[in-house]
Order: C-alpha cells, then sequence, then structure tokens
C-alpha cells in the first residue's frame, strides 16, 4: 500500500519508524521528549517525517489537554493469546503517547450485552476506543458507537465507516502464503479444515485458501470446519476429513491447535507427518516448534497490529480512512510440511 502525501493512506508512526530505522519508542520520544534523543538520531527521524509527508494528529494533543487523555480497549473473553498481546501492546504504545487505559473484557457477546459495555465507556470520561474483535456482533456495535467518538477496530472482515477506522492483520494473505508453499511442495490435494464461520479470521483464511488454488489451477477438495479452535475441535474434524476415499496429501489448518488435533488422527489413521501429509497451522503459538513434528505455521504480527490501531486512533490526521490498515502475517518453515515424494 502506498504511503505519504500521493499515497492511499497518511503515513503512521510505524511507517516512520521502519522508514528512519529505529524503534516506534524512539519516535514517540521525538515527538514527545525530543530532548531525549540524540541529535542524530532525532534527525533521521525528523528527515523521515518528513520525506514520508507525517503529520501530527492534533486530536491526540487535544485529547491529552482536555481531559485525562483515557483510551477505551474492549477485547473479546477468548483466552486466545493472540488478542492478549494485542490489548499489551495498545496499552504499551498509549502509555509511550501519555494516554492511560481502561480495559473492559467481553465474555458474553450478545448484542444488549455489548452495547451497554461500550455506551458504559461514554459516561467515564473515556475519549476514543479500540475494539480487539473477530466476530461480527462486537464489530456491529463498534460501528454504531462510532457515531459518537472515535473507534478504531481490530479485526479482518471489515471496512472503515462512520468514525470508524480499522486495522488487523490480512487472514487472506496469511492464507495464501501457507497454501503457496504447500503448492510449492508439489501437493495436489490440500484440504483446509476451517475454523468456525462466524469469525472474520476463519472466513479470511478460507478465501485465502481458495484463492492460492485457483491462480494454481488446482481444484480445492473438500473441507471441513471445525466446531471451534481447540485441538480437540481439531482432531473431530480429522476424522470427518478422513473419511474420504481420497485423502488429502497436505492440510492447512484453520489455527495451530487445530493442527495439533489434526496430526493426531492422521497419525491414528496410519499417516505420518510429513512424509505422509504435510500439514501448516496458523498462529505461530508459542509451542508451535515443539509439536511432534515442529509445526510449519503462519506468524502473525499481532504487536505490531495493536500498535497499529492505536497509531489511527493518535496519528491519523485525515479522519476517516478509505481502506482498512491491514498487516502482512509471515509464513514459518518447520518440519510439519515436505515436498511430495
Amino acid at each position: 500500500m502506498a504511503l505519504g502525501k500521493s499515497g492511499s493512506r497518511p503515513p503512521s508512526m510505524i511507517d516512520v519508524a521502519r522508514h528512519a530505522g529505529v524503534s516506534h519508542q524512539t519516535v514517540s520520544r521525538v515527538l514527545n521528549h525530543p530532548e531525549a534523543v540524540r541529535a542524530d538520531t532525532r534527525e533521521r527521524v525528523d528527515r523521515a517525517m518528513r520525506e514520508l509527508g507525517y503529520r501530527r494528529n492534533a486530536q491526540a494533543r487535544a485529547l491529552k489537554t482536555r481531559r485525562g487523555g483515557l483510551i477505551g480497549v474492549v477485547s473479546q473473553g477468548e483466552t486466545d493469546f493472540g488478542p492478549t498481546r494485542m490489548t499489551l501492546a495498545i496499552e504499551e504504545a498509549a502509555r509511550e503517547h501519555g494516554f492511560a487505559t481502561a480495559l473492559s473484557v467481553i465474555r458474553d457477546a450478545r448484542p444488549e450485552t455489548v452495547a451497554h459495555t461500550l455506551e458504559f465507556f461514554l459516561g467515564h470520561g473515556i475519549e476514543a476506543i479500540v475494539v480487539i474483535t473477530p466476530v461480527p456482533t462486537i464489530a456491529e456495535a463498534a460501528k454504531q458507537l462510532s457515531k459518537k467518538i472515535p473507534v478504531v477496530i481490530v479485526t479482518s472482515g471489515l471496512w472503515p465507516a462512520n468514525n470508524m477506522n480499522v486495522a488487523g492483520i490480512d487472514q487472506e494473505l496469511g492464507a495464501r502464503r501457507a497454501v503457496d508453499h504447500l503448492i510449492e511442495q508439489g501437493h495436489q490435494r490440500i484440504a483446509h479444515i476451517a475454523g468456525p464461520s462466524d469469525w472474520y479470521d476463519a472466513r479470511g483464511r478460507i478465501i485465502g485458501w481458495r484463492q492460492a488454488l485457483a491462480v494454481a489451477d488446482m481444484t480445492a477438495p473438500e473441507m471441513v470446519e471445525a466446531e471451534g479452535w481447540t485441538a480437540e475441535h481439531g482432531y473431530v474434524a480429522a476424522q470427518t476429513l478422513l473419511l474420504n476415499d481420497e485423502p488429502p496429501d497436505a492440510l492447512f489448518a484453520g489455527n495451530d491447535f487445530i493442527a495439533l488435533g489434526a496430526i493426531k488422527a492422521l497419525k491414528e489413521h496410519g499417516l505420518t507427518v510429513p512424509q505422509d501429509i504435510s500439514v501448516v497451522g496458523y498462529d505461530d503459538v508459542d509451542a508451535a516448534g515443539y509439536f511432534s513434528p515442529p509445526l510449519t505455521t503462519v506468524s502473525q504480527p499481532f504487536e505490531e497490529a495493536g500498535r497499529a490501531a492505536l497509531e489511527l486512533l493518535l496519528t491519523d490526521s485525515r479522519g476517516l480512512m478509505q481502506v482498512p490498515q491491514f498487516i502482512g502475517p509471515e509464513l514459518v518453515i518447520r518440519g510439519s510440511t515436505a515436498a511430495r515424494s
């Protein structure tokens, strides 16, 4: 995506840091406490801001001066480590900018519960909200709230609307990279065990799987939708997949835990990973390198997505973005994939 004065979106602090070859914290110090930064580093950051056409957001400064600069952070009540890492990144980035955060975890995603939680923020000095959600219920409530207060939603299935900007991780791209790797290894029948279809992430990964196969002029074999994201769900879904007369020679799993359960089912079915079938997961959980075999997977930049969300909230000087700010994940190749023999 193009950046800068003639680009499709204004540059963020993340872009400035990359261009200058420094950390986000250094750029923040140059903007807020320049006296604490070495002169040569300060000049490099200043030059990067000029070259990119970076402008500080007046809204961010107004937040600081009007009240306490309190930013609300809403996260769905999942135990998955991704939202937790995003939340911590948002809190850290907010602190670097001199803002405090108030966190609300939503475990009950019914519309009335979500609306009540978000409306609660309005009466308690919250001036802007970051909402981390993979499901439409919370996203729709955030979209409605954005008519009253600046909102950035971290998700993968929405576009900006009202006063709501969107940041997140490009799930379609991640899936394409996973499937492209399997295609490059010579696999022909690349099946997919998807996560629950009411999750934006699962939908994006299905689209990416199909896109990669279509580009390679390959027919998509059967897809099985797991009922959840756990290893048990992956195990059950793989049992269903293996009922086919012609099993796949590669499997793209909706996440690492689904892959873990699927590998157990494959082994019980007499298939060895990766000799008989290659498996790719998604997320790169902390234990992925210790699976048996170590799991090839897609690593999601959770922290970078969290920071990007806050940057949109505080440094976007042009209001509503025209497109989401999605960050590309990377493929991590380990022992669960191999060339087709």
